[in-house]
């Protein structure tokens, strides 16, 4: 009897040993798979290919017994690690989100991703007809010193009134847009432009240099889509970004104005409010 339990035993751990590598095959295929969608047409995509092409000199340099480039590539890679969790910081926060042990339908719906959605659509609406376009999202500190030179709109933000606003055939796509949490509150608004233009390339122009200049000023979040090549541009706390791509605009916006987990019962957000929170 004992014999035989012991057979039994041996047989399922045998069995048990037999699938072990499938059914790593199949969790290895769903990570893989998980990664490439998330990060498939964004900038991130660049990284992975960067990274693949990273471990295939690394891996030569082992093969081939190049023992300066091997202890380069380690000393670069102890750089890239902390590089890449800087750079990328609102894809790695947007991902990890994405794991949330609760299923899509117990995930809320706030204004906040309505409004994010919207403003997403119109910028990259605009971008693929390649209209110009500056739009400040103010944050703690107050544009009201720009808004009351120009043209009070206070409506409430939608994207037809904002791509209305752009259009070239209105009188006020000659300027900025500033946006206060769901309102629109002006329209056709001067910028004070950058001093510092190291960072503008000579492809940008006037849109690109304003949006810095606000951006050194205060700590507004400046959104550019270039009139001349239609790329989406972020400027914050004097730094510009270029050629942002959707997941990754959306993931920047989202880790400045990072709203609450919990829908509240308020109808209008409060871009301070959760800042503070």
């Amino acid at each position: 009897m004992i014999q035989k339990s012991a057979k039994d035993k041996s047989t399922r751990m045998g069995f048990y040993y037999s699938i072990t590598p499938f059914i790593e095959i199949v969790i290895i295929a769903v990570m893989i798979n998980y990664l490439l969608s998330f990060f498939w047409n964004t900038r991130s995509m660049d990284l992975m290919l960067g990274l693949l092409a990273f471990l295939l000199i690394f891996g030569a340099s082992s093969l081939f017994n190049l023992p300066i480039l091997h202890k380069l590539m380690l000393l670069v890679a102890n750089v890239a690690v902390i590089a890449v969790l800087i750079i990328f910081q609102p894809e790695l926060r947007v991902a990890l989100s994405k794991l949330s042990l609760k299923g899509k339908r117990y995930k809320e719906i706030t204004e906040f991703d309505k409004f994010l959605d919207q403003l997403a659509t119109s910028v990259y609406r605009l971008a693929d007809k390649k209209i110009g376009a500056l739009i400040a999202l103010e944050n703690e500190d107050s544009l009201d010193e720009f808004a009351l030179k120009a043209v009070m709109v206070n409506g409430n933000f939608s994207s037809e009134l904002l791509e209305s606003i752009f259009a070239t055939t209105t009188p006020l796509h000659d300027g900025a847009v500033i946006i206060h949490d769901l309102t629109i509150v002006a329209a056709s608004v001067i910028l004070p432009l950058a001093e510092d233009t190291s960072q503008i390339a000579k492809s940008m122009g006037t849109r690109h240099r304003a949006a810095l200049g606000v951006s050194q000023l205060t700590d507004a979040l400046l959104i550019v889509v270039s009139e001349e090549s239609g790329k989406v541009s972020i400027a914050r706390d004097g730094i510009m970004t270029r050629g942002i791509k959707l997941d990754r605009f959306k993931g920047i916006i989202r880790s400045v104005f990072n709203p609450p987990l919990k829908k509240t019962l308020q109808t209008r957000f409060k871009l301070r409010e959760w800042i503070r929170k």
